[in-house]
């Protein structure tokens, strides 16, 4: 395990030691904590943009897509429980 020093402005130093105790736990381990969660959140958003682009390029290359109304509609449905059918992509109007 490697060592990274880090220099904490005194009020945060404060409150990172406020929050730890209110966890129960360590200001070290609530730091390591709190480096886990948003290298996690970053990757999940990474994910995220890179099935993003794929799914554009997709749109892009076929020139097809689902008309929002249509997903917006079939969503609503498929939440309230209700059977619906899968909106068809169609076609791009320029």
């Amino acid at each position: 395990m490697s060592t990274t020093t880090i220099r904490l402005p005194d009020e945060l130093k404060f409150r990172v030691a406020e929050a730890a105790k209110r966890a129960g736990t360590t200001s070290h381990n609530f730091i390591l904590a709190a480096i886990a969660e948003k290298t996690e959140r970053a990757e999940l958003r990474a994910e995220f943009d890179a099935v993003a682009d794929q799914r554009y390029a997709c749109i892009i290359e076929s020139g097809q897509a689902v008309a929002w109304e249509e997903m917006r509609d079939w969503l609503k449905d498929r939440a309230a429980g209700k059977a619906a059918p899968r909106p068809v992509a169609r076609k791009l109007v320029p």
